[in-house]
């Protein structure tokens, strides 16, 4: 994946020479199921990524936010990156309606292109629906990798919704977990996610009806609720000592005394963590509570050295990841280089 980031445009995308004509491949989300990337692949590219952003051989504006006229229906996200020398530079737009379930739909549905750094040429559009959610829980598990105890054995989820199954999916890999735990709003959602998750799984998930429940005495805790106003969901009180906590959820579901039990506090970008108006930590970050003085370090700090990751086992450390466009990037360049190989998507002629 390392020498794929630092590669150019390939075959397929470059001009005629005879016609100028360019050709940009579509790939559609039945296109990527069927190019098979493994867990390993995706959180492979997550963690080069984050490196690369240790190293600062990235380039990452901030997201924007679309808030249309819709009765508070839901909002769009542009997330805009580059990543590697030269690499590849990409856009996603990325919806975030909470009641599309009513209708059949994902709340979160994406749409990613890629482009040629050095010319500009358009190199893929694709379906960022799956990438979305399979880069927030490889994002999850980089950070539990450098952040939570080796020793974990339970984790308690809040939220059901499609970044849910790969924070649980990918972290139940890499821990010898116990016990998983998982709850959301709506009784049928996480009675169904739960059920997913046992067809995925051997380790015992069990449904609490509270989010109370779902943390009391888990070692690694993480919200990713859906909610619409604020509402403490993840007490200051619940987290003991050792505990790895990952809030980060659109709307604010933590206490605001939150952080003064926390032995350090790591985010993926500060400038990031800054901006926009949503966020697991806004009022924190808006209060002064989290701040550059307070902040122990960005993830790519920690992949790379700079900076300590978990040093004692009684440490409680927090983990805010607001989703980085490099994140989408590198996962749809790992897809985009499988399906040049396979001849896979569909050729759309660009000019």
């Amino acid at each position: 994946m390392s020498a794929a980031l630092s590669s150019g445009s390939s075959g397929g995308h470059l001009p005629d020479p005879a016609g100028g004509t360019l050709w940009l491949r579509f790939l559609s989300g039945p296109d990527i199921d069927s190019l098979g990337l493994s867990n390993a692949d995706i959180v492979a590219a997550v963690e080069d990524a984050v490196r690369a952003h240790g190293d600062g051989r990235v380039v990452v504006e901030p997201r924007t936010h679309l808030v249309p006229d819709n009765d508070g229906a839901g909002h769009f996200n542009v997330l805009r990156g580059h990543l590697g020398r030269p690499g590849v530079s990409g856009i996603k737009v990325v919806g975030d309606f909470v009641a599309n379930y009513a209708a059949g739909l994902p709340s979160e549905l994406g749409l990613l292109t890629l482009y040629d750094p050095g010319t500009g040429v358009p190199l893929a559009i694709m379906d960022a629906t799956l990438i979305t959610a399979c880069r927030t829980g490889a994002m999850t598990a980089v950070g539990a990798k450098y952040l939570a105890r080796p020793g974990s054995r339970v984790l308690g989820h809040v939220g059901a919704r499609g970044t849910a199954f790969w924070n649980v999916v990918l972290l139940d890999a890499m821990f010898n977990l116990d016990e998983i735990r998982v709850t959301s709003r709506r009784p049928e959602s996480r009675e169904a996610f739960a059920r997913q998750l046992a067809g995925v799984t051997g380790t015992p998930v069990r449904v609490t009806a509270t989010a109370a429940e779902a943390f009391d005495g888990a070692d690694i805790m993480v919200e990713a609720s859906r909610l619409t106003t604020p509402e403490p969901l993840l007490r200051t009180a619940a987290v003991a000592p050792g505990t790895f906590v990952v809030p980060y959820g659109t709307i604010s579901a933590v206490e605001l005394d939150l952080l003064d039990v926390m032995d350090k506090v790591v985010v993926d970008d500060w400038r990031e963590a800054q901006s926009g108006q949503f966020g697991a930590l806004r009022r924190h970050v808006d209060s002064g509570r989290l701040s550059a003085a307070t902040l122990h370090a960005e993830l790519g700090q920690i992949v790379t050295g700079q900076r300590p990751g978990r040093e004692r086992d009684d440490e409680r450390i927090l983990f805010w990841h607001r989703g980085l466009a490099i994140l989408d990037i590198a996962v749809g360049l790992a897809i985009l280089r499988r399906a040049e190989q396979r001849e896979a998507g569909t050729m759309l002629r660009y000019r």
